[in-house]
């Protein structure tokens, strides 16, 4: 649950240009990108964002015509991930005349671009991916209380996500709407199972680290070493946190979702022990067995136990936590190494092929 991509700080702008005249593209199925900001109707829980949109970056199946570009992000000329190739607002392809939709969510401290690796892939295999910015924890637009402690109302912005989508000119007459699954990393990974029913609660979690201090997931994130200071202050002072924090132990269900895929999935502790077994479709856990960040046995392999028929996947060796994250340019190498470089013997972009495939694998089955 510790932050997933502190350097995701710098990447304020999404830089896109041509490959180098050595390489070569990959568009065997070519990909589109566009982004949206969608704005809720209604009441809704912003966690102290002051954007009151959800900012979502697209990844689709584009025509036979787009021209690709490397996808890059971080400050310009000094990009720090490799996203890989795509073609910007580039026609959705023309057939088939429906296409499924996956949303995808970031890991605490992230965003969506995160993902570009899976989203790309996805879009390549005939999917309308959606990855979005959670409010108050995504590195890009800040960090606040309520978006770091009201983590299940990240699953209420997926469901965000999918009503926007679904509405959206260009896209919702393209999406099949019985095939809609979700898929997350780290905390992402704890969103795409309470949208597929999981219950969680603070107090849950509380007890958990109560009992063992020492597991990774119960300490406070770098971003906020007073978090809970903080926490405290805020229960105390704005009545509408206090009564937030009361709405955690709800399900926040969408039975829209038919399947989720959960990579290193955090706060596995955090779920109500009388919820999981009634997780009632399709579900994919993957995670490293290195995992420093969220140890597996109380998180993937917790969850696994837990839900019924879930499908466990644990990468041999010594897969990290970010290793499920985009692969970085020598410059984020250079400058963000506890992040960007693997342990020895770790090939991420080998390990980003296999998940891809996995995910493809699932996701073909489950959404028929």
């Amino acid at each position: 649950m510790r932050p997933l991509l502190s350097i995701v700080l710098l990447l304020v702008l999404i830089s896109l240009g041509s490959a180098p005249a050595a390489e070569t593209q990959p568009p065997a199925d070519k990909v589109g990108m566009m982004t949206r900001a969608f704005v809720t109707t209604g009441p809704y829980d912003w966690r102290g964002d002051a954007n009151h949109a959800l900012a979502t970056v697209i990844w689709y199946p584009a025509g036979p015509g787009a021209r690709e570009q490397r996808q890059s992000f971080g400050p310009p000329g000094r990009p720090l991930l490799d996203g890989g190739f795509v073609a910007t607002g580039a026609a959705l392809a023309p057939a088939p005349a429906r296409f499924p939709l996956i949303v995808l969510s970031h890991g605490t401290g992230g965003a969506g671009i995160a993902l570009a690796w899976l989203g790309t892939a996805l879009a390549a295999d005939g999917y309308i991916v959606a990855a979005v910015n959670h409010p108050g924890n995504n590195a890009i637009d800040g960090y606040t209380v309520q978006g770091f402690t009201l983590w299940w109302l990240r699953a209420r912005d997926l469901s965000a996500v999918i009503d926007g989508m679904l509405a959206d000119p260009t896209f919702g007459p393209r999406i099949d709407r019985n095939r809609i699954g979700a898929a997350g990393h780290s905390l992402g990974g704890y969103t795409v199972i309470a949208i597929a029913g999981g219950i969680s609660s603070i107090a849950q979690l509380r007890d958990f680290c109560a009992a063992h201090p020492a597991d990774p997931m119960c300490a406070p994130p770098p971003e906020f070493r007073d978090l809970v200071t903080r926490a405290g202050a805020l229960t105390k002072s704005d009545p509408a946190y206090r009564a937030a924090t009361s709405e955690g132990g709800r399900s926040y269900r969408d039975p829209r979702v038919r399947a989720v895929f959960a990579m290193a999935p955090a706060l596995g502790p955090a779920f109500l022990p009388g919820s999981l077994p009634h997780v009632d479709i399709p579900v994919a856990i993957v995670t490293g067995a290195a995992d420093e960040i969220v140890p597996v046995q109380s998180g993937a392999q917790l969850l696994a136990a837990a839900i019924p028929h879930a499908e466990l996947t644990i990468l041999p060796g010594s897969a990290g936590h970010y290793v499920f994250t985009d692969e970085c340019t020598e410059t984020g190498r250079a400058t963000y190494p506890a992040i960007c470089i693997d342990a020895p013997g770790v090939d991420r972009a080998a390990i980003h092929r296999r998940t891809a495939r996995l995910a493809e694998t699932f996701f073909d089955r489950s959404l028929r």
